[in-house]
């Protein structure tokens, strides 16, 4: 039996944990905050998600806390013309075998912890990683007070400033983009009606774009808002009034529905988004007997929201390799995902330029939507994987 280190109690690090549970490894995992907890905002999980949450038994907990918007919608942000539609519900559901869902993410967390507690898994709190050392025969992790553990294998889902990163691949940083993302999640209850939804829309503007759409069984409404060219040198700095006047001044040219919106939350949260370029090989998603998992290993601006999908993706991946090869699978779940990570986050960055275009792009864009509709905001590529 395999024995799994993990590093990172997030989304990633739990998704990993849960994948070496369902296979029969031994699994500690290593989160360095004094108690488990994931900030609030939603996330979508494409049917390429859903069908792993399900594998893994997750239907039941699943049904208690996603929303099933029937439709995804784009809209300009400028004049609310409807762009395109991508039918979701039961449509996705014949196409892919499985559903588009929404989430809270702290629910999806608390969610894979609750299935974590039911199983063997060794959670240890308080427990920051500082280095490893990795021979023929495992991995040595060192923590904080000079504490070390003995496993098999080292799996980094510690985030995109991951430390197993840096000392695995010993690459820097990762860039700051100049997109600030502010995040809000609201009751639906206390909305006007006319500012509540059950489905995903989508509003492109230049420059910016939003997105809202429904979470907790779609009694909350999620929105993030994207301005691109205003780089924060602090990444973790929010002001909570400050970002809800700031915002509204940058929707100032937008349609009245969104800033209505915006004038109805008065509780924001804003980050700079971070990025790394697209994966260039099997190398920086594992060497030896450690693998990179998630945005450790490839993290990717939110614009085609997989970022939490793909390391869920991982998750499964690594599972099923070290089932079939044990610590020598770390090659094949390199082999086998990196390409893809690689496309996702290209497809992201492609994404925002077209999310945030201006002019003539602008123009042959809407067109476009208008003209082939579901066709082009379907992906096969990605959902049927």
């Amino acid at each position: 039996m395999n024995t799994i280190l993990i590093a990172g109690g997030g989304i990633g690090g739990l998704a990993a944990a849960l994948a070496g549970t369902r296979v029969g490894a031994s699994v500690e995992l290593f989160e360095r905050a004094a108690e488990f907890s994931e900030a609030g905002a939603g996330i979508q999980l494409g049917p390429n998600v859903m069908k792993v949450l399900y594998a893994w038994g997750l239907q039941n907990a699943l049904a208690r806390v996603i929303a099933l918007p029937q439709r995804l919608q784009v809209c300009s942000a400028m004049s609310a013309a409807e762009l395109g539609v991508l039918r979701l519900g039961e449509a996705m559901l014949a196409r892919y075998g499985s559903p588009y869902a929404t989430i809270h993410r702290a629910d999806l967390h608390a969610l894979l912890l609750t299935a974590l507690k039911d199983s063997d898994v060794q959670l240890t709190l308080d427990s920051e990683v500082s280095s490893f050392v990795q021979d023929s025969d495992g991995v040595t992790l060192h923590l904080n007070a000079g504490r070390q553990v003995r496993g098999d294998v080292l799996v980094g889902a510690d985030g995109i400033s991951s430390r197993v990163r840096q000392q695995l691949l010993g690459d820097g940083a990762p860039v700051v983009t100049g997109h600030l993302a502010y995040r809000a999640l609201v009751a639906q209850s206390s909305l006007p009606e006319r500012l509540r939804s059950q489905q995903i829309t989508v509003w492109l503007g230049p420059q910016m774009h939003v997105v809202q759409y429904p979470v907790r069984s779609g009694e909350w409404l999620n929105v993030v808002v994207i301005i691109e060219g205003c780089a924060s040198d602090d990444v973790n700095d929010w002001d909570h009034s400050a970002d809800a006047a700031q915002l509204r001044r940058h929707l100032a040219g937008a349609t009245s529905h969104l800033q209505g919106l915006v004038q109805a939350i008065d509780s924001w949260r804003l980050w700079s988004l971070r990025v790394r370029p697209p994966m260039r090989g099997p190398h920086e998603q594992a060497q030896g007997r450690v693998a990179l998992l998630g945005d450790a290993a490839h993290p990717m601006l939110p614009y085609l929201a997989q970022g939490a999908g793909m390391a869920i993706e991982d998750a499964f991946e690594l599972s099923r390799a070290l089932a079939s090869a044990g610590p020598a699978g770390l090659n094949q779940y390199a082999a086998r995902r990196w390409q893809r990570n690689a496309r996702v986050q290209a497809r992201a960055l492609r994404n925002g330029r077209i999310f945030h275009a201006s002019g003539a792009l602008r123009w042959g864009r809407d067109a476009a939507m208008k003209l082939l509709g579901e066709s082009l905001l379907d992906l096969p590529w990605l959902y049927a994987a």
